[in-house]
């Protein structure tokens, strides 16, 4: 691996900023979303149970539904590639048992190794306390996702916006997302900025490091 220097990273998180105006004529090419859909999938995870789907939202007619529903945010039809992340509203065996097969197969060994990991996930995650907090832990999970998202479309150059102004509910229904076991949990317009949108150049506003970071 040939790590980027630390200025290049630093300078494109100052570079990235919440986009509010996307150019609905530029497109990401396909090599660069297979790569942001490769780095969703690459997000750490608890457990790596990956308690989460990725929506890419490309039908038209769709994105029009989502609108009024997204506070008219026209990120959700101008962006290139609209994303809606949704988590597990509930946590089984079944989930747990396929995740360690999927383990056992890539790395060569056999499940019945892998018993005492077994029995630590389903000690938590199954446990009567623990099942009404599962849609709460996957939006934890959904949304560690969705910070490597943002830095890695800041890397290639890619304009995002994170979008929490939605309604879950009618989100839910029009991705048929329930009857799946899944809720929506947060969403992210991708794309490249409008030369109009007056944020693009706007000073970022941050805490001074010394108010964020302690150093114990």
């Amino acid at each position: 691996m040939n790590p980027i220097s630390n200025t290049q990273l630093l300078e494109a998180l100052n570079w990235r900023y919440a986009t509010k105006q996307f150019d609905a004529a530029k497109k990401i090419s396909a090599d660069t979303i297979t790569a942001l859909e490769e780095s969703l999938i690459l997000s750490a995870s608890s457990f790596g149970l990956q308690p989460y789907r990725f929506l890419v939202v490309n039908d038209k007619a769709m994105r029009e539904k989502l609108l009024p529903h997204t506070w008219g945010q026209r990120q959700v039809v101008d962006a290139s590639h609209y994303l809606v992340f949704a988590g597990r509203t509930t946590m089984s065996e079944k989930e747990i048992d396929a995740f360690l097969k999927l383990t056992a197969d890539t790395r060569g060994m056999s499940v019945e190794t892998l018993k005492g990991y077994r029995g630590m996930m389903t000690g938590m995650l199954l446990a009567d306390s623990f099942q009404p907090k599962v849609p709460h832990w996957a939006a934890l999970q959904a949304y560690i996702a969705l910070g490597n998202l943002l830095t890695s479309a800041a890397v290639l150059g890619v304009d995002a916006c994170p979008i929490e102004g939605f309604v879950p509910a009618e989100y839910d229904k029009l991705l048929s997302l329930p009857e799946q076991g899944f809720a929506s949990i947060v969403c992210c317009a991708l794309g490249y900025r409008a030369d109009t949108d007056k944020y693009a150049t706007a000073k970022k506003v941050r805490a001074a490091k010394a108010d964020l970071i302690k150093h114990i």
